[in-house]
């Protein structure tokens, strides 16, 4: 081992810890275990296994472990934004595709198209900027990753512009935020108007915030460390002192989490707010959806004459293949076309299909069975697909890469469309249109 460091051998890693040990000490405290003269007994942590403490000490540990459970915020509500209470109409864990008879496959396929005849299948592009993000988009520092980010970012911003969404007297709610960038960019577009709001939720701890970082003093930023599923905004102080109307944004809302995000919006706020005004003025409002790669986007607006409750919505959806049936919002759509859980399950697996064809893809990570996976901190989608999924033997000769390809991109337009009518039904206009050009 290194001179002063741990002399615990890590089989793993095939080196020697590289902990600093305690004066007198041969390993550090994690591995405090292996010295022969010290008798204090470490034991794995009840609260979290991954690391230990000393046995005489567990209690303390305990009062102030990391992992511990911590008050809930006023805002939490177990489940507000779930959706599906029916436990009878949860579906049961589905064999995967490529267990499927070639038949069962196809008649799968005949229902997507039936399902999908009569949609829009040419949408409308909005690939827009906006000059706050111009000096970043020129800056020659930026590699190729960071420039397609601030493009998206700067298209997004583009579209609240030409929907009225930026402007004064307005609480920015970013969903799933991550770093926090896309409340950063529309601050530095808000940078001469007053009264405006910043609320950033993000269930994960986030490291290197761009929110902090904010110079103007008009703006308010403040983080909501929960997971969108419990997020009951009607009770979060800010919101609840100055009443500001909301304008919902999110680029990284995969799946299950842009379900949540809307009936946030439109079930649990909205319908607390309206409740104060016995009748509220009609709403007219907009969605856009988008199709980057794997990234979709969707942008929805609601203009009203009156201080309403959401002033509009702005999202960019993705990963169509961590959608759930419990918390999707079109369940209503998909049963008016004849479909349910069942065809729901392999269509929002098959949609992957859309990026990745009838290629093999190297998994380079376990992927997260979490319903709602919001972002990291690279602010990538790294999709990663299992070989049954994505490329197996089993569907070679039954269906082309191009056929893939195209199933997928109904499988999200079915998907999506479920969304729009489950807007439209509450007094939004609403469609979908890409915001940025293909990767």
């Amino acid at each position: 081992p290194v001179p002063g460091r741990c002399a615990y051998f890590v089989e793993r890693k095939k080196r020697f810890c590289k902990m600093i040990p305690a004066p007198g000490r041969r390993f550090c405290g994690e591995h405090g275990q292996q010295e022969e003269e010290n008798d204090r007994k470490r034991i794995p942590c009840p609260l979290d296994p991954k690391h230990t403490v000393y046995e005489d000490q567990l209690q303390k540990h305990l009062k102030k472990c990391n992992s511990r459970e911590k008050p809930k915020p006023v805002y939490f509500v177990q489940d507000i934004n779930a959706g599906l209470k029916d436990v009878a109409e949860i579906p049961e864990k589905q064999v995967p595709i490529s267990s499927l008879s070639r038949e069962e496959l196809e008649n799968l396929i005949i229902k997507l198209k039936k399902a999908s005849n009569g949609l829009e299948l040419r949408l409308k592009e909005q690939i827009l900027s906006h000059q706050a993000l111009q000096g970043a988009l020129n800056d020659p520092k930026n590699g190729e990753s960071a420039f397609k980010h601030l493009k998206q970012q700067a298209s997004i911003l583009g579209n609240m512009e030409k929907l009225h969404l930026l402007g004064p007297g307005r609480c920015f709610v970013e969903f799933g935020a991550g770093r926090g960038k896309l409340s950063h960019w529309v601050d530095v577009a808000l940078q001469n108007v007053e009264n405006v709001q910043f609320l950033l939720v993000e269930r994960a701890t986030t490291r290197f915030k761009v929110d902090g970082k904010h110079k103007r003093r008009d703006s308010i930023f403040e983080r909501l460390q929960v997971d969108i599923r419990h997020l009951c905004l009607n009770k979060v102080p800010i919101l609840e002192k100055k009443k500001l109307p909301v304008v919902g944004i999110g680029k990284h809302l995969c799946g299950a989490a842009t379900d949540l995000a809307l009936r946030c919006l439109v079930e649990s706020y909205t319908t607390c707010c309206d409740g104060e005004n016995e009748e509220p003025a009609p709403k007219r409002s907009r969605n856009d959806k988008t199709e980057v790669a794997s990234t979709n986007s969707a942008d929805n607006e609601t203009k009203k004459e009156d201080c309403k409750a959401v002033a509009g919505i702005v999202i960019a959806l993705c990963c169509h293949h961590k959608c759930d049936w419990t918390h999707y919002v079109g369940r209503e759509f998909f049963k008016s076309v004849g479909l349910g859980p069942v065809e729901f399950h392999y269509f929002q697996r098959m949609s992957s299909w859309a990026t990745c064809g009838m290629r093999e893809t190297t998994t380079k990570s376990s992927t997260s069975e979490e319903s709602e996976n919001q972002t990291n901190d690279t602010e990538e989608h790294e999709q990663t697909f299992s070989k049954t999924e994505s490329g197996s033997d089993t569907l070679q000769g039954i269906l082309t890469v191009e056929e893939r390809k195209e199933i997928g991109c109904l499988c999200k337009l079915l998907i999506d469309h479920g969304r729009i009518e489950y807007l439209q039904q509450r007094g939004y206009k609403a469609a979908l249109q890409y915001y940025t050009e293909s990767a």
